[in-house]
């Protein structure tokens, strides 16, 4: 797929992990490893884990399109794969090819095999993102913005702290990514999860178990306790933890593309996009993208859910359901870390435009404090009405706000220009922004 309609993921690493090629490379790996596998527990003869690695290895023999449309008639891409390797290895060999395995151990152990590569890919984006959004927070630490909620101007805060919170989002994806990494699966059960071929083949039940573990060291993901063929808390955690990771990105675009806005323009893309129709324009695509694909991933991730209720011991549609949604996870998530990253590091902060909008309403953007200050010595109702009548009289005749309380007679002795500045009203920001950088 070459990504014509997914800007977001297109070019990504993370594409390049989950394309079919890379699929079918998944399927063929898990394929040897199992004969390898059961040659180690005394199930198949070394040549024959000889000659079906070769084979597998061998991409070139195998036509993925092919191979696609030929999943029609058994409903999943494994059943004609394995036909063209078994054709692939010498006639000794080919009794070992797949030997007590169903489609679905090979198909699920596959895309473990291939969201463990691209989990990968994304936490080293990730820790690109991270590093870049701690170097803005210490940076501006101490740099003063609006705080905004609702969409208005709340109390005054930092970009230090703001950043701070992006970087913590990412922690957490990560820590996700981090914990479904460690426990990705291989699936190895056979017909309906009992291991019953493995342990026919070998002569004993008992050289069932080592080749799951045998099976788990060739792939060096996890030995599961039991097969999971329609106990699917491995794929909906994956898809949970990819979905949290997109959307935790996606709270660092909404700021960004709010912030970039022309009318503020507090920050700006290192290298926005263009437009085709206007020229003047630099838009802020990576933001964008990141935006786009934390919508998306919700959906993605309930579909994973709705999974879990898996009938039997093998489901109708369920286990289908999975593939391209998750596929599609991996690459979303991928995207948006890769663009994260290329944010971060590119990002542009203009404090002239964070300190002129501090000004805008005169002071009112204090006015809490203000009420703070004034309660002790005038009494919370007297300080309310006088706060009121002085702020509308700021609104009404745009003058600052410390200039109209400098009218009432009961303000005369206090330091009116400090208490309205809001840069000296930013509370704890700046220990807070400290502590968050102290997570690693």
């Amino acid at each position: 797929m070459s990504g014509l309609f997914a800007p977001g993921w297109a070019g990504s690493s993370a594409a390049d992990a989950t394309s079919d090629s890379a699929f079918l490379e998944a399927l063929l790996a898990v394929e040897a490893a199992l004969t390898r596998a059961q040659a180690s527990v005394g199930l198949a003869p070394a040549a024959a884990a000889t000659a079906v690695t070769e084979a597998a290895a061998d991409l070139g023999r195998y036509d993925v399109e092919d191979i696609a449309l030929r999943a029609r008639e058994g409903g999943n891409p494994v059943i004609p794969l394995v036909a063209e390797l078994t054709a692939a290895v010498p006639a000794e060999a080919a009794p070992y090819v797949h030997r007590g395995a169903t489609s679905q151990d090979i198909l699920d152990t596959a895309l473990m095999l291939l969201s463990a590569r691209t989990l990968d890919l994304i936490l080293a984006d990730l820790a690109r993102a991270e590093r870049a959004l701690a170097r803005l927070a210490r940076a501006h630490r101490d740099t003063v913005l609006p705080g905004r909620t609702l969409t208005q101007h709340a109390v005054p805060t930092t970009f230090g702290l703001k950043t701070a919170g992006w970087r913590s989002l990412v922690l957490d994806g990560r820590d996700r990514v981090l914990v479904v990494r460690g426990g990705l699966p291989v699936q190895l059960g056979g017909a309906a999860g009992t291991l019953a071929s493995f342990g026919s083949y070998g002569g004993t039940d008992s050289a069932a178990e080592p080749l799951v573990r045998a099976f788990a060291r060739e792939l060096a993901l996890g030995a599961p306790p039991l097969p999971w063929h329609t106990l699917r808390t491995p794929v909906a955690d994956l898809g949970s933890a990819l979905a949290v990771t997109t959307g935790a990105l996606g709270k660092t675009a909404a700021d960004v593309l709010t912030l970039s806005r022309t009318e503020i323009a507090e920050v700006s893309e290192g290298s926005g996009g263009g437009s085709s129709a206007m020229p003047h324009k630099a838009n802020p695509v990576r933001a964008t993208l990141i935006a786009a694909a934390a919508r998306r991933a919700p959906a993605l991730a309930a579909t994973l859910y709705g999974s879990l209720a898996a009938e039997d011991e093998r489901p109708a549609g369920a286990w289908h359901a999975e593939w391209e949604p998750l596929r599609d996870l991996l690459r979303l998530a991928g995207g948006a870390a890769r663009d994260a990253a290329e944010l971060a590091e590119g990002l542009r902060v203009h404090p002239a435009a964070m300190r002129e909008h501090l000004d805008l309403t005169g002071g009112l953007i204090v006015s809490e404090r203000l009420a703070a200050e004034l309660t002790p010595l005038l009494g919370r109702a007297r300080a309310k009405e006088l706060l009121t009548r002085a702020a509308g009289r700021a609104r009404a005749e745009g003058r600052p706000l410390a200039e109209t309380l400098a009218d009432e007679p009961a303000l005369q002795d206090i330091d009116l220009t400090e208490l309205t500045d809001p840069t000296h009203y930013t509370g704890l920001a700046g220990v807070l922004t400290d502590r968050a950088l102290e997570r690693r």
